[in-house]
């Protein structure tokens, strides 16, 4: 056999390990590394789908499936070390913000999600995804990641017992004196340490302690369903269950019947997919050194179109949207260079499968740290926001307050974008040179190397807050002659 047709010869032709400075062994490793870091997707992911109706078992089979693709389409067809799997954030507004805050069965909700696929294919290959991101200035961006992180804050402290429903004030404290209530406390302390500590796989290593000390403390309850936290699985091993009961299960009839409901959640799916697919992208090509001296992104458009084909099989599958993760960054600071690293994490995906017992074993207050705490590093980016000047915060912090109190992400990005254009639109009456939220980023964009997009990209903010607004009325009007 001669060396080109060799396996190491095949892998030197598909991801030119040694050319970008890596060897086979170290991918391999780093691959592994991003599969710590990001396997609590597998617990997590059906954890919250499942509050929708969806089952958990067929659940975790789609989880582990829609990974692996994604990830390889990434690795064959744009060559990065970037993992995708079904989004947090995204997960949660599918489930608590359509499907129970809408009372949009999934089956109607998994359509909105293919749509948005397939909008996000046809923006990527023509180049239009990167310039509908320039729509929004970046502190509306920063605050919808914000608000997203927030909103599952939110969801982790309620599923963990923490934050529970009072007649009075709304939300008051959960009850310590409960063992559950109590592990999870220690839960989102152990998991911040790990976190704060940069330990490899904080979030897996937190979640599968709290499962260990689960096995020994009471559930709380009484009579027949007294137990422990942690009840112990039947088998360790098993066939993964199977897809069929949410495979292809899309069902039109919501977003035919009721299109002005049904767009702004596409939308708002298409926005937070495009911002953290591109900012993932960016922010992993720059810790690994792809980037070029002007700072652009080698093979964008491949990335990008790997990116969207996965986002389009997600909801055939049945999950929520499939996006790129930022815990790719473990695997590159591990020595990640090329897509053979995110071959080894698809392969990871696919054998974990096997696992469904384990995975299925570990409970909600193992689970809600996780959500806690990636919640709050998605907080990080309200750094982003200059609070200095009002009217750039101003639609900024709507935006992220409005998405855990309405317990809508849909909502918060509505009431940002509205906020934001008339602002804008206020200033603007009498002082037409008057610095403004709206005015500063036209002016940056005017100032650069192509102002001819500036009015297409201002009207584009306008129509989506415009959709927004048509929205509310809608719901508003609903409400009156109901």
């Amino acid at each position: 056999m001669s060396k080109s047709s060799s396996p190491s010869g095949f892998i030197e032709r598909q991801f030119k390990v040694k050319e970008l400075g890596s060897t086979i062994p170290r991918e391999i490793i780093a691959g592994v590394t991003t599969f710590a870091a990001m396997a609590y997707i597998l617990v997590v992911n059906p954890d919250i789908l499942s509050v929708a109706g969806m089952p958990k078992e067929a659940l975790i089979t789609t989880t582990a499936i829609s990974a692996a693709i994604g990830t390889l389409l990434m690795a064959f067809m744009a060559n990065y070390p970037l993992a995708l799997a079904p989004g947090m954030g995204i997960n949660a507004f599918f489930a608590f913000g359509v499907c129970l805050g809408m009372n949009v069965p999934w089956q109607s909700a998994l359509p909105l999600v293919f749509i948005n696929g397939i909008l996000f294919i046809i923006l990527s290959v023509s180049g239009i995804r990167e310039a509908i991101v320039n729509a929004l200035p970046n502190s509306l961006k920063a605050a919808v990641c914000a608000g997203v992180g927030l909103f599952i804050c939110f969801i982790g402290l309620k599923n963990g017992g923490i934050v529970t429903d009072h007649p009075a004030t709304l939300v008051t404290m959960g009850d310590f004196t409960s063992p559950p209530v109590a592990l999870f406390g220690i839960g989102i302390l152990l998991t911040c340490v790990l976190v704060a500590r940069g330990t490899p796989a904080a979030i897996i290593i937190s979640m599968g302690v709290i499962t260990f000390i689960g096995l020994f403390v009471s559930n709380g309850q009484t009579g027949e369903l007294a137990g422990k936290v942690t009840e112990l699985p039947t088998a360790i091993f098993s066939m993964p269950a199977s897809i069929e009961p949410i495979f292809m299960k899309l069902d039109f009839s919501f977003l035919i019947n009721e299109p002005l409901k049904a767009i702004p959640v596409i939308i708002t799916l298409l926005l937070v997919d495009l911002f953290d697919g591109i900012g993932t992208l960016i922010g992993v090509a720059k810790r690994a050194g792809l980037m070029t001296p002007e700072g652009k992104v080698p093979r964008v458009g491949k990335a990008l179109t790997a990116d969207a084909i996965a986002t389009t099989i997600s909801p055939l599958l049945g999950t929520s949207t499939v996006t790129s993760y930022i815990e790719s960054a473990t695997g590159v600071q591990a020595g990640a260079r090329t897509g053979l690293a995110s071959v080894a994490t698809a392969v990871l995906f696919l054998l974990a499968l096997f696992l469904t017992p384990i995975i299925l074993m570990i409970p909600a207050v193992a689970v809600a740290p996780a959500l806690v705490v990636v919640g709050l590093l998605m907080f990080e980016s309200v750094s982003e926001i200059d609070l200095k000047k009002f009217d750039v915060a101003a639609p900024a912090i709507i935006t992220l307050i409005a998405m855990p109190l309405t317990f809508s992400i849909s909502n918060g990005m509505g009431f940002g974008l509205i906020t934001l254009v008339a602002i804008s639109l206020g200033m603007a009456i009498g002082r037409p040179k008057k610095s403004s939220a709206m005015g500063e980023f036209h002016r940056e964009y005017t100032e650069g190397e192509k102002p001819h997009t500036t009015p297409a990209l201002g009207a584009f903010t306008y129509i989506l807050a415009g959709i927004f607004a048509l929205h509310f009325v809608e719901k508003f009007l609903f409400k009156m002659f109901e």
